[in-house]
């Protein structure tokens, strides 16, 4: 494929985040992001499947997961966007923190996001040139992606679910997943990472599909995932989310400790 694509889907996503970062100034609701960000990612990579010149089976195979994946948390996050009375707390404390500045932090965030599209979508890139892996480590991407897929689906569902009770307001989710996990959402999405070198041993260059999931594993983890979210639960919820970080696992799903409280489901 020729490399002249990587640099179209980098001026077209600049452009995309330009016109999304524009749409947040006049109406001050920068969690649409998120929404840019999923359908951004389905979108680029559809591209590279459909210019591709690999293994034809494979090049759709990565398509149909990647589209089914972010298309999926894309409405998903659409939809709780929309619903919402007002800006995720998220981005509303850095709008507070920023100040003046605003704009123009939100102008580099929104760049910053369009610069994670494009290099989370280097997967594709790489397996819509690559060879068939044969039929036995296709079936074992599709398996993992079913798993990380109805894993985060109904992680979603659990949390949504708890949020729409007003009796909840104020309160941390323990129901089903969220009893074993303080991110079970963000741990599958970290599973669905390992489809792509599962689906590239074949292919000239694949073993550097393995860095998607550490990389993944980094962001989640450390940069843009966890860390942001811990902070505006502690904020939003207190005590009861503190009491929670003390019995429950942070991201690996496993028993919590003594004193864990909720609903298994």
């Amino acid at each position: 494929m020729d490399m002249h694509v990587l640099k179209l889907t980098a001026l077209l996503l600049i452009a995309v985040f330009i016109v999304g970062w524009w749409h947040q100034e006049q109406r001050k609701n920068a969690a649409w992001v998120d929404v840019i960000w999923a359908f951004g990612v389905a979108a680029v990579a559809l591209i590279y499947v459909i210019v591709g010149n690999g293994d034809e089976a494979l090049r759709w195979l990565t398509g149909v997961i990647y589209v089914v994946w972010f298309g999926r948390l894309g409405w998903h996050l659409a939809r709780r966007v929309a619903e919402a009375p007002q800006e995720d707390g998220r981005y509303g404390y850095l709008r507070q923190w920023a100040g003046p500045r605003a704009s123009l932090v939100f102008f580099a965030f929104y760049l910053t996001q369009a610069s994670w599209v494009w290099l989370f979508t280097l997967p594709a890139w790489l397996l819509a040139q690559g060879d068939w892996p044969g039929a036995g480590w296709a079936l074992l991407a599709l398996l993992v992606a079913a798993v990380a897929w109805v894993g985060e689906s109904l992680a979603d569902h659990q949390l949504q679910k708890f949020k729409a009770e007003p009796a909840n307001h104020g309160k941390t989710c323990r129901a089903g997943f969220w009893y074993y996990s303080r991110h079970p959402n963000y741990f599958f999405e970290w599973c669905h990472w390992f489809v792509y070198p599962l689906l590239g041993i074949a292919t000239a260059g694949g073993a550097w599909l393995w860095l998607a999931p550490l990389m993944m594993f980094v962001f989640l983890y450390f940069v843009t995932g966890i860390p942001f979210t811990e902070k505006q639960a502690l904020r939003s919820r207190g005590e009861d989310y503190r009491a929670y970080q003390h019995t429950t696992p942070m991201f690996f799903p496993w028993k919590p400790k003594p004193g864990a409280t909720g609903t298994r489901r």
